[in-house]
Protein backbone atom coordinates (compact mmCIF):
# COMPACT_ATOMS: atom_id res chain seq x y z
CA UNK A 1 0.00 0.00 0.00
CA UNK A 2 2.85 2.29 0.26
CA UNK A 3 3.90 2.33 -3.20
CA UNK A 4 1.64 4.46 -4.43
CA UNK A 5 2.07 7.19 -2.18
CA UNK A 6 6.05 6.98 -3.02
CA UNK A 7 5.58 6.93 -6.73
CA UNK A 8 3.43 10.32 -6.11
CA UNK A 9 5.67 11.73 -3.85
CA UNK A 10 8.42 10.91 -6.70
CA UNK A 11 5.93 12.37 -9.52
CA UNK A 12 5.78 15.46 -7.12
CA UNK A 13 9.31 16.25 -6.26
CA UNK A 14 10.40 15.82 -10.01
CA UNK A 15 7.41 18.56 -10.49
CA UNK A 16 9.20 20.86 -8.23
CA UNK A 17 12.16 20.07 -9.69
CA UNK A 18 11.62 21.29 -13.35
CA UNK A 19 9.70 24.41 -12.10
CA UNK A 20 12.64 25.14 -10.09
CA UNK A 21 15.20 24.77 -13.07
CA UNK A 22 16.24 21.61 -12.96
CA UNK A 23 17.14 19.61 -16.38
CA UNK A 24 14.33 19.57 -18.51
CA UNK A 25 16.10 17.80 -21.55
CA UNK A 26 13.49 14.59 -21.53
CA UNK A 27 10.66 17.26 -21.69
CA UNK A 28 12.09 19.26 -24.50
CA UNK A 29 12.92 16.06 -26.42
CA UNK A 30 9.95 14.40 -26.38
CA UNK A 31 7.87 17.81 -26.39
CA UNK A 32 7.35 19.98 -29.50
CA UNK A 33 7.16 23.57 -30.33
CA UNK A 34 5.43 25.64 -33.23
CA UNK A 35 4.55 22.54 -34.37
CA UNK A 36 8.61 21.28 -34.75
CA UNK A 37 10.23 19.06 -32.66
CA UNK A 38 11.13 21.16 -29.47
CA UNK A 39 14.74 19.51 -29.56
CA UNK A 40 15.65 21.35 -33.22
CA UNK A 41 14.57 24.89 -31.76
CA UNK A 42 17.88 25.74 -29.86
CA UNK A 43 19.73 22.71 -32.17
CA UNK A 44 22.50 22.64 -34.53
CA UNK A 45 23.32 20.32 -37.63
CA UNK A 46 26.85 18.65 -38.93
CA UNK A 47 27.17 17.17 -41.98
CA UNK A 48 29.43 14.06 -42.23
CA UNK A 49 30.83 12.88 -45.24
CA UNK A 50 31.95 9.30 -44.03
CA UNK A 51 33.59 8.37 -47.18
CA UNK A 52 36.00 12.00 -46.69
CA UNK A 53 36.08 12.23 -42.92
CA UNK A 54 39.04 9.77 -42.28
CA UNK A 55 41.88 7.59 -43.84
CA UNK A 56 39.41 4.66 -43.41
CA UNK A 57 36.28 5.94 -44.51
CA UNK A 58 34.84 3.82 -42.11
CA UNK A 59 31.52 4.50 -39.31
CA UNK A 60 33.78 2.93 -36.65
CA UNK A 61 36.58 5.46 -37.48
CA UNK A 62 34.36 8.32 -37.63
CA UNK A 63 32.87 7.84 -33.98
CA UNK A 64 36.66 8.65 -32.97
CA UNK A 65 35.72 12.05 -33.70
CA UNK A 66 32.41 12.15 -31.64
CA UNK A 67 33.74 13.42 -27.80
CA UNK A 68 35.38 15.67 -30.29
CA UNK A 69 32.20 16.81 -31.89
CA UNK A 70 30.54 16.81 -28.83
CA UNK A 71 33.05 19.45 -27.23
CA UNK A 72 32.68 21.59 -29.94
CA UNK A 73 28.95 22.21 -29.72
CA UNK A 74 26.96 19.65 -32.24
CA UNK A 75 23.71 18.58 -30.98
CA UNK A 76 22.87 16.58 -34.72
CA UNK A 77 24.77 14.56 -36.94
CA UNK A 78 23.64 14.36 -40.53
CA UNK A 79 25.36 11.71 -42.55
CA UNK A 80 25.45 11.86 -46.23
CA UNK A 81 23.95 8.70 -47.98
CA UNK A 82 25.04 5.96 -46.40
CA UNK A 83 23.56 3.69 -49.01
CA UNK A 84 25.80 1.36 -51.56
CA UNK A 85 26.40 3.09 -54.82
CA UNK A 86 25.44 2.09 -57.71
CA UNK A 87 28.07 0.77 -60.82
CA UNK A 88 26.41 0.98 -63.84
CA UNK A 89 27.12 4.58 -65.39
CA UNK A 90 29.30 5.30 -62.30
CA UNK A 91 30.92 8.70 -62.31
CA UNK A 92 34.66 8.83 -61.15
CA UNK A 93 36.22 5.64 -59.44
CA UNK A 94 33.98 5.19 -56.27
CA UNK A 95 30.95 7.18 -57.98
CA UNK A 96 28.19 9.46 -56.27
CA UNK A 97 26.62 9.29 -52.83
CA UNK A 98 23.51 10.23 -54.57
CA UNK A 99 23.53 7.13 -56.99
CA UNK A 100 21.66 4.73 -54.26
CA UNK A 101 21.90 1.30 -55.37
CA UNK A 102 19.20 -0.31 -52.42
CA UNK A 103 17.49 2.11 -50.00
CA UNK A 104 17.80 -0.53 -46.98
CA UNK A 105 21.31 -1.61 -46.94
CA UNK A 106 24.71 -0.30 -46.28
CA UNK A 107 27.13 1.09 -48.36
CA UNK A 108 30.53 -1.79 -47.79
CA UNK A 109 33.08 1.08 -47.86
CA UNK A 110 31.64 2.03 -44.56
CA UNK A 111 31.02 -0.79 -42.67
CA UNK A 112 28.10 -3.48 -41.80
CA UNK A 113 24.61 -2.57 -40.64
CA UNK A 114 25.78 -3.52 -37.19
CA UNK A 115 28.26 -1.07 -37.41
CA UNK A 116 26.09 1.80 -38.54
CA UNK A 117 23.86 0.46 -35.13
CA UNK A 118 26.55 0.71 -32.84
CA UNK A 119 27.57 4.02 -34.25
CA UNK A 120 24.04 5.55 -33.72
CA UNK A 121 23.91 4.14 -30.64
CA UNK A 122 27.07 5.63 -29.44
CA UNK A 123 26.10 9.11 -30.82
CA UNK A 124 22.75 8.71 -28.76
CA UNK A 125 24.48 8.04 -25.78
CA UNK A 126 26.41 10.86 -25.95
CA UNK A 127 23.56 13.15 -26.60
CA UNK A 128 23.30 13.66 -30.57
CA UNK A 129 20.78 13.12 -32.58
CA UNK A 130 21.09 11.52 -35.88
CA UNK A 131 19.46 12.07 -39.12
CA UNK A 132 20.77 10.27 -42.73
CA UNK A 133 20.34 11.50 -46.02
CA UNK A 134 17.12 10.07 -48.41
CA UNK A 135 17.44 10.62 -52.41
CA UNK A 136 13.82 10.11 -52.98
CA UNK A 137 13.88 11.52 -56.66
CA UNK A 138 15.90 9.11 -58.00
CA UNK A 139 18.22 5.84 -57.81
CA UNK A 140 21.22 5.03 -59.00
CA UNK A 141 21.25 3.33 -62.72
CA UNK A 142 21.74 -0.37 -61.45
CA UNK A 143 18.74 -0.28 -58.61
CA UNK A 144 17.28 -3.58 -58.54
CA UNK A 145 13.92 -1.74 -58.75
CA UNK A 146 14.86 -0.83 -62.66
CA UNK A 147 14.21 -5.07 -63.31
CA UNK A 148 11.34 -6.06 -60.80
CA UNK A 149 9.51 -2.41 -61.08
CA UNK A 150 9.93 -1.28 -64.14
CA UNK A 151 7.17 0.60 -63.56
CA UNK A 152 8.80 2.65 -61.09
CA UNK A 153 10.38 4.40 -63.39
CA UNK A 154 9.54 8.19 -65.75
CA UNK A 155 10.16 6.52 -69.46
CA UNK A 156 11.34 8.46 -72.65
CA UNK A 157 9.62 7.94 -75.44
CA UNK A 158 11.51 4.63 -76.54
CA UNK A 159 10.82 3.32 -73.03
CA UNK A 160 13.71 3.78 -71.87
CA UNK A 161 14.54 4.82 -67.63
CA UNK A 162 15.22 8.88 -67.98
CA UNK A 163 18.28 10.75 -66.21
CA UNK A 164 17.44 14.17 -65.24
CA UNK A 165 19.78 16.97 -65.30
CA UNK A 166 23.18 15.98 -66.08
CA UNK A 167 22.61 13.22 -63.28
CA UNK A 168 23.61 10.79 -65.58
CA UNK A 169 23.86 7.77 -63.13
CA UNK A 170 20.89 7.90 -61.54
CA UNK A 171 17.33 7.20 -63.18
CA UNK A 172 14.29 9.38 -62.35
CA UNK A 173 11.40 7.65 -60.15
CA UNK A 174 7.34 8.11 -61.01
CA UNK A 175 5.53 9.18 -57.99
CA UNK A 176 2.40 9.07 -59.95
CA UNK A 177 2.84 5.12 -59.02
CA UNK A 178 0.62 4.29 -55.71
CA UNK A 179 3.05 1.47 -55.63
CA UNK A 180 6.24 3.05 -55.75
CA UNK A 181 4.79 5.82 -53.11
CA UNK A 182 4.31 2.86 -50.66
CA UNK A 183 7.42 1.03 -51.39
CA UNK A 184 9.70 4.04 -50.38
CA UNK A 185 7.46 5.16 -47.32
CA UNK A 186 7.93 1.51 -46.28
CA UNK A 187 11.93 1.76 -46.90
CA UNK A 188 11.97 5.41 -44.90
CA UNK A 189 10.36 3.51 -42.09
CA UNK A 190 12.94 0.87 -42.00
CA UNK A 191 15.95 2.98 -40.92
CA UNK A 192 13.91 4.74 -38.08
CA UNK A 193 12.73 1.33 -36.80
CA UNK A 194 15.51 -1.04 -37.25
CA UNK A 195 17.95 1.80 -35.87
CA UNK A 196 16.14 4.57 -34.17
CA UNK A 197 17.88 7.63 -36.60
CA UNK A 198 16.24 10.99 -35.62
CA UNK A 199 15.68 12.89 -39.17
CA UNK A 200 15.63 13.27 -42.32
CA UNK A 201 17.69 15.07 -44.97
CA UNK A 202 15.63 15.03 -47.85
CA UNK A 203 17.91 15.51 -51.42
CA UNK A 204 16.36 17.37 -53.92
CA UNK A 205 12.96 17.84 -52.20
CA UNK A 206 10.85 19.16 -54.82
CA UNK A 207 11.40 16.20 -57.42
CA UNK A 208 8.87 13.77 -55.52
CA UNK A 209 4.60 14.97 -55.55
CA UNK A 210 3.09 17.22 -52.99
CA UNK A 211 0.45 14.22 -52.37
CA UNK A 212 3.23 11.37 -51.78
CA UNK A 213 5.46 14.27 -49.39
CA UNK A 214 2.57 14.79 -47.30
CA UNK A 215 1.14 11.30 -46.82
CA UNK A 216 5.54 10.21 -46.37
CA UNK A 217 5.71 12.88 -43.84
CA UNK A 218 2.08 11.82 -41.62
CA UNK A 219 2.98 7.93 -41.54
CA UNK A 220 6.89 9.22 -40.65
CA UNK A 221 5.34 10.51 -37.40
CA UNK A 222 2.96 8.12 -36.66
CA UNK A 223 6.16 5.82 -36.41
CA UNK A 224 8.23 8.26 -34.62
CA UNK A 225 6.03 11.75 -33.44
CA UNK A 226 9.51 14.08 -32.76
CA UNK A 227 10.38 12.90 -36.02
CA UNK A 228 12.52 15.89 -38.31
CA UNK A 229 11.99 16.36 -41.90
CA UNK A 230 14.41 18.39 -43.60
CA UNK A 231 14.23 19.70 -47.20
CA UNK A 232 16.92 20.14 -49.63
CA UNK A 233 15.00 23.24 -51.37
CA UNK A 234 13.22 26.45 -50.39
CA UNK A 235 9.93 26.18 -52.16
CA UNK A 236 7.47 27.48 -49.94
CA UNK A 237 5.14 24.26 -50.52
CA UNK A 238 7.59 22.04 -48.29
CA UNK A 239 6.54 23.61 -45.25
CA UNK A 240 2.86 22.97 -46.31
CA UNK A 241 3.15 19.16 -46.52
CA UNK A 242 4.89 18.86 -43.52
CA UNK A 243 8.63 19.29 -43.31
CA UNK A 244 10.39 20.90 -40.38
CA UNK A 245 12.81 23.00 -42.34
CA UNK A 246 14.36 23.92 -45.60
CA UNK A 247 16.98 25.41 -47.27
CA UNK A 248 17.84 29.03 -46.99
CA UNK A 249 19.49 29.11 -50.19
CA UNK A 250 18.15 32.78 -51.34
CA UNK A 251 20.17 34.17 -48.14
CA UNK A 252 23.38 32.13 -48.90
CA UNK A 253 23.62 33.51 -52.07
CA UNK A 254 23.12 37.10 -50.98
CA UNK A 255 25.79 36.18 -48.31
CA UNK A 256 27.99 35.21 -50.77
CA UNK A 257 27.42 38.72 -53.01
CA UNK A 258 28.16 40.76 -49.89
CA UNK A 259 30.88 38.80 -48.99
CA UNK A 260 32.24 39.76 -52.76
CA UNK A 261 31.25 43.12 -52.53
CA UNK A 262 28.71 43.63 -54.88
CA UNK A 263 25.87 44.19 -52.74
CA UNK A 264 25.71 45.84 -49.51
CA UNK A 265 24.74 45.04 -45.83
CA UNK A 266 21.18 45.99 -46.41
CA UNK A 267 20.31 43.83 -48.67
CA UNK A 268 20.08 40.98 -46.44
CA UNK A 269 16.81 42.67 -45.42
CA UNK A 270 15.15 42.00 -48.87
CA UNK A 271 15.50 38.22 -49.12
CA UNK A 272 14.68 37.96 -45.33
CA UNK A 273 11.33 39.85 -46.19
CA UNK A 274 10.93 37.42 -48.85
CA UNK A 275 10.70 34.59 -46.85
CA UNK A 276 8.41 36.26 -44.18
CA UNK A 277 5.58 37.25 -46.69
CA UNK A 278 6.32 33.76 -48.64
CA UNK A 279 7.06 30.89 -46.02
CA UNK A 280 4.59 29.78 -43.40
CA UNK A 281 5.01 31.85 -40.17
CA UNK A 282 6.79 28.92 -38.35
CA UNK A 283 8.51 27.78 -40.93
CA UNK A 284 12.65 27.07 -40.23
CA UNK A 285 15.51 27.58 -42.36
CA UNK A 286 18.47 25.46 -42.70
CA UNK A 287 21.13 28.60 -42.57
CA UNK A 288 24.97 27.65 -43.63
CA UNK A 289 28.24 29.11 -44.81
CA UNK A 290 29.20 25.59 -47.04
CA UNK A 291 27.71 22.22 -47.64
CA UNK A 292 28.68 19.61 -49.57
CA UNK A 293 27.39 20.77 -52.83
CA UNK A 294 28.66 24.72 -52.24
CA UNK A 295 32.07 22.85 -51.03
CA UNK A 296 32.56 20.87 -54.33
CA UNK A 297 31.09 22.41 -57.43
CA UNK A 298 31.52 26.59 -55.53
CA UNK A 299 34.27 26.06 -53.45
CA UNK A 300 32.29 27.32 -50.67
CA UNK A 301 33.70 28.37 -48.15
CA UNK A 302 37.50 28.98 -48.95
CA UNK A 303 36.69 31.26 -51.66
CA UNK A 304 33.24 32.51 -51.43
CA UNK A 305 34.15 33.37 -47.82
CA UNK A 306 37.58 33.56 -47.82
CA UNK A 307 39.71 34.13 -44.45
CA UNK A 308 38.67 36.65 -42.35
CA UNK A 309 35.37 37.21 -44.65
CA UNK A 310 33.93 33.95 -43.17
CA UNK A 311 33.29 34.47 -39.33
CA UNK A 312 31.16 37.49 -39.52
CA UNK A 313 28.71 35.27 -41.82
CA UNK A 314 29.20 32.37 -39.52
CA UNK A 315 27.98 34.61 -36.45
CA UNK A 316 25.00 35.43 -39.64
CA UNK A 317 23.99 31.72 -39.77
CA UNK A 318 24.20 30.61 -36.15
CA UNK A 319 21.86 33.79 -35.05
CA UNK A 320 19.36 34.40 -37.21
CA UNK A 321 15.28 34.17 -36.68
CA UNK A 322 13.80 31.04 -38.01
CA UNK A 323 17.40 29.44 -37.57
CA UNK A 324 18.87 26.08 -37.51
CA UNK A 325 22.84 26.37 -38.26
CA UNK A 326 24.73 24.13 -40.18
CA UNK A 327 28.15 23.16 -39.94
CA UNK A 328 29.84 20.82 -42.91
CA UNK A 329 32.67 18.58 -42.60
CA UNK A 330 36.34 20.19 -41.82
CA UNK A 331 34.92 23.85 -41.56
CA UNK A 332 36.29 23.76 -38.05
CA UNK A 333 39.46 22.65 -39.60
CA UNK A 334 39.06 24.62 -42.20
CA UNK A 335 40.11 22.84 -45.12
CA UNK A 336 40.64 25.07 -47.99
CA UNK A 337 40.04 23.23 -50.89
CA UNK A 338 36.98 21.38 -53.06
CA UNK A 339 36.10 17.80 -51.75
CA UNK A 340 36.15 15.63 -54.47
CA UNK A 341 32.85 14.15 -55.04
CA UNK A 342 33.57 10.84 -56.72
CA UNK A 343 36.93 10.08 -55.34
CA UNK A 344 38.58 9.76 -51.99
CA UNK A 345 40.52 12.37 -50.45
CA UNK A 346 40.34 12.15 -46.91
CA UNK A 347 40.26 15.29 -44.40
CA UNK A 348 42.45 15.95 -41.77
CA UNK A 349 41.90 17.63 -38.58
CA UNK A 350 45.19 19.03 -37.24
CA UNK A 351 44.44 22.61 -36.66
CA UNK A 352 41.25 22.77 -35.40
CA UNK A 353 41.41 26.80 -36.38
CA UNK A 354 37.56 27.81 -36.43
CA UNK A 355 36.39 24.81 -33.26
CA UNK A 356 36.88 27.66 -31.15
CA UNK A 357 34.80 29.79 -32.86
CA UNK A 358 31.95 27.23 -33.55
CA UNK A 359 32.44 26.38 -30.01
CA UNK A 360 31.02 29.76 -28.45
CA UNK A 361 28.55 30.23 -31.30
CA UNK A 362 27.07 26.63 -31.16
CA UNK A 363 26.68 27.00 -27.16
CA UNK A 364 25.32 30.14 -26.67
CA UNK A 365 22.87 28.78 -29.04
CA UNK A 366 21.64 25.72 -26.92
CA UNK A 367 21.91 27.94 -23.61
CA UNK A 368 20.43 31.40 -24.33
CA UNK A 369 16.46 30.75 -25.66
CA UNK A 370 16.63 33.55 -27.49
CA UNK A 371 18.71 31.82 -30.57
CA UNK A 372 15.40 30.12 -30.51
CA UNK A 373 14.48 29.16 -34.09
CA UNK A 374 11.20 30.67 -32.96
CA UNK A 375 12.43 33.75 -31.02
CA UNK A 376 11.57 37.16 -32.18
CA UNK A 377 13.99 39.24 -34.16
CA UNK A 378 14.30 42.91 -34.79
CA UNK A 379 16.82 45.23 -36.41
CA UNK A 380 18.74 47.69 -34.30
CA UNK A 381 19.46 51.10 -35.83
CA UNK A 382 23.04 52.26 -36.62
CA UNK A 383 22.74 54.91 -39.26
CA UNK A 384 25.24 52.83 -41.15
CA UNK A 385 22.64 49.82 -42.64
CA UNK A 386 24.56 49.44 -45.87
CA UNK A 387 27.80 48.42 -43.83
CA UNK A 388 26.30 47.19 -40.31
CA UNK A 389 24.12 44.46 -40.00
CA UNK A 390 23.03 44.75 -36.68
CA UNK A 391 19.86 43.11 -34.85
CA UNK A 392 18.36 41.67 -31.67
CA UNK A 393 16.77 38.42 -30.53
CA UNK A 394 14.60 38.27 -27.70
CA UNK A 395 12.75 35.11 -25.95
CA UNK A 396 11.55 35.89 -22.10
CA UNK A 397 14.01 37.49 -20.03
CA UNK A 398 16.42 36.61 -22.64
CA UNK A 399 18.38 38.69 -25.12
CA UNK A 400 20.82 38.35 -27.56
CA UNK A 401 22.21 41.07 -29.80
CA UNK A 402 24.66 40.98 -32.86
CA UNK A 403 26.56 43.81 -34.72
CA UNK A 404 28.07 42.38 -38.32
CA UNK A 405 30.86 44.44 -39.74
CA UNK A 406 30.19 43.83 -43.85
CA UNK A 407 33.01 45.97 -45.11
CA UNK A 408 36.82 45.15 -45.96
CA UNK A 409 37.08 48.67 -43.76
CA UNK A 410 36.61 49.49 -39.70
CA UNK A 411 33.32 51.16 -39.48
CA UNK A 412 32.60 53.27 -35.61
CA UNK A 413 28.55 53.29 -34.92
CA UNK A 414 26.24 54.07 -32.41
CA UNK A 415 23.10 52.07 -31.88
CA UNK A 416 20.15 54.03 -30.92
CA UNK A 417 17.58 51.55 -30.18
CA UNK A 418 15.95 51.10 -26.66
CA UNK A 419 16.41 47.77 -27.30
CA UNK A 420 19.85 48.35 -24.95
CA UNK A 421 19.53 47.79 -21.91
CA UNK A 422 21.13 46.45 -18.55
CA UNK A 423 24.27 44.78 -18.26
CA UNK A 424 25.68 42.01 -21.16
CA UNK A 425 27.77 39.58 -21.61
CA UNK A 426 30.16 39.63 -25.13
CA UNK A 427 30.60 36.43 -26.13
CA UNK A 428 33.91 36.44 -27.60
CA UNK A 429 35.68 38.90 -25.02
CA UNK A 430 33.85 37.79 -22.35
CA UNK A 431 33.55 41.25 -20.66
CA UNK A 432 30.68 42.70 -19.21
CA UNK A 433 29.43 46.26 -20.83
CA UNK A 434 26.43 48.51 -20.05
CA UNK A 435 24.41 48.55 -22.95
CA UNK A 436 22.30 51.70 -23.33
CA UNK A 437 20.85 53.88 -26.69
CA UNK A 438 23.03 55.63 -28.41
CA UNK A 439 26.26 53.36 -26.80
CA UNK A 440 28.82 53.23 -29.45
CA UNK A 441 30.62 50.31 -30.86
CA UNK A 442 33.68 49.88 -32.84
CA UNK A 443 34.47 46.59 -35.24
CA UNK A 444 37.57 46.34 -37.14
CA UNK A 445 37.21 45.08 -41.11
CA UNK A 446 34.66 42.55 -40.99
CA UNK A 447 34.62 42.29 -37.36
CA UNK A 448 31.49 40.99 -35.08
CA UNK A 449 30.09 41.16 -31.47
CA UNK A 450 27.56 39.12 -30.11
CA UNK A 451 25.86 40.36 -26.72
CA UNK A 452 24.22 38.03 -24.26
CA UNK A 453 21.81 38.71 -21.65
Amino acid sequence: MRKPYFLLLLLVIAFVSCKNGADTTVAADTGFIDGHPAWIMQGNIYEVNVRQYTPEGTFAAFAKHLDRLKEMGVQTLWFMPINPISKVDRKGTLGSYYAVADYTAINPEYGTLEDWKALVKQAHEKGFKVMIDWVPNHTGADHYWLTRHPDFYVKDSKGNPVSQFDWTDTRKLNFANAELRDSMIQQMKYWVTETGIDGYRCDYAVGPSRDFWRTCIQEMKAVKKNIFMLAEADSAWLHEVGFDATYSWPEFNMMKLIAAGKRNAAAMDSVLKRGDTTLAANAIRLYFTSNHDENSWNKADFETMPGDIHAPFAVLTQTLKRSVPLVYSGQEEPILRAIPFFEKDSIRFDKLERAGLYQKLLTLRKTNPALSANASFAKLTTGMEDKIYAYAREAGKNKVVVLLNFTNAAQTFSVKDGLLTGEATELFSGKKEKMEPGKSFSLPAWGYQVYSY
